[in-house]
């Protein structure tokens, strides 16, 4: 349910939130409601990959077939991210100088192929039925080569991003750039992370980054980059985390609720001492644009609290069935695919006539998101379900 409701708040989002500021992205370190979606989608896709590879393996599906059918999935998202939402021809139709490489769907890709290969080597347990002193944490300790993973990783983003010599620039800077720092680096966006897209990528990077206006940076500077999408994979293994939880514990809901609690608990901490609970003063500030370390364990932290919330309300005492939003997630591929795309046409947006009001902007996009649910419930009633 998490996954259907970020993807509804991802599409009105992306339309514009009706021009207010809490539905935009932050210029730099900060949260807003923007900074919340894309992580929460992150961490539900870890959750599904659990309970998906989990039932796989009761219908005798092998490691092979496994194998095959993720990096099937995985090509074609980044395929999908890559040929068509990242199209906007320019220069011709095949120039290379303006095609962004990184992007959502491509992270999204590359996020699901590292954790479903997690899965699919290492997280195929078998419940062990006898008692062991270790059973309290059961759903941590049996997956430990799962764990090492995640550590190494962490230890990558932390090492290149704080100890790689960036030029010109000071050693594991983490600001704006422009005239952000009393304008002191005004070519460093990024620090170690801006740095290695350009060297990897050259200019086929983001070129409007949300620090752009108020920073006045001169340097491109791409979100979905390579160092943040590191911390993507740590950021979806906590929804495995979860998924392992409902798996271990199924039928015992105050023991997922409790441990659903522990985990909001740990990471809330972990942020607030990463962070220091300011905006710029932290040891590593809470940051969409670079993924952080202090802004997925934050994320983690509200991912475990929505993700009980949803589980008490629905699961527990069954209060709600998740309509409408139930819709959009049963076609998840074909709504972003199909708002990214279609986004900048009738019926789904217009040209408006009061610039100076939110009003026509928020009904321009409420409607479109709405039109987007609407396409969804029809496409269920016609059980037509576009899936990779």
């Amino acid at each position: 349910m998490q996954l259907i409701f970020s993807l509804t708040v991802m599409v009105f989002v992306n339309y514009g939130g009706g021009g207010y500021w809490i539905f935009e992205h932050a210029p730099w370190n900060g949260l807003t409601v923007a900074d919340l979606v894309m992580p929460w989608f992150v961490f539900i896709i870890g959750t599904s990959v659990v309970l998906a590879f989990t039932s796989l393996k009761k219908k005798g599906v092998g490691r092979w077939q496994l194998i095959r059918k993720l990096s099937w999935r995985s090509v074609i998202l980044i395929l999908i991210g890559f040929c068509f939402i990242n199209y906007s021809p320019k220069d011709g139709l095949l120039s290379w100088s303006w095609l962004r490489i990184p992007g959502v769907l491509q992270r999204l890709g590359f996020t699901y192929f590292i954790l479903s290969l997690m899965q699919t080597f290492w997280g195929q347990k078998v419940i062990p039925l006898q008692d062991h002193w270790w059973d309290p944490v059961r759903d941590v300790v049996l997956y430990w080569p799962e764990w090492i993973v995640i550590i190494l990783l962490e230890t990558l983003w932390l090492c290149l991003t704080f100890l790689l010599p960036v030029p010109n620039c000071p050693t594991g800077y983490l600001g704006p750039g422009g005239i952000g720092d009393n304008g002191l680096y005004p070519n460093c966006t990024g620090g170690a992370a801006g740095y290695i897209d350009k060297w990897l990528f050259g200019k086929n990077i983001y070129n409007w980054p949300t620090c752009k206006v108020m920073y006045q940076t001169t340097q491109p500077f791409d979100p979905e980059g390579l160092l943040g999408t590191i911390n993507s994979i740590v950021m979806g293994f906590m929804g495995m985390q979860a998924g392992k939880i409902l798996i271990f514990y199924r039928k015992k809901d105050v023991s997922i609720l409790s441990r659903f609690l522990v985990w909001a608990i740990l990471l809330g901490i972990s942020a607030a001492i990463l962070s220091k609970c300011t905006r710029d003063e932290g040891f590593i500030p809470v940051n969409k644009n670079l993924w952080s370390l202090s802004y997925i364990t934050c994320m983690g932290f509200f991912s475990f609290i929505l993700l009980g919330g949803m589980y008490f309300i629905m699961d527990v005492k069954g209060w709600w069935g998740g309509q409408p939003f139930i819709y959009p997630g049963m076609n998840s591929i074909f709504v972003y695919f199909g708002h990214s795309v279609l986004g900048p046409y009738f019926p789904f947006s217009w040209e408006m006539h009061f610039m100076e009001s939110h009003w026509e902007m928020l009904f321009q996009n409420l409607w479109a998101t709405t039109l987007w649910v609407l396409i969804s419930y029809l496409l269920y009633r016609k059980k037509l379900f576009f899936k990779i």
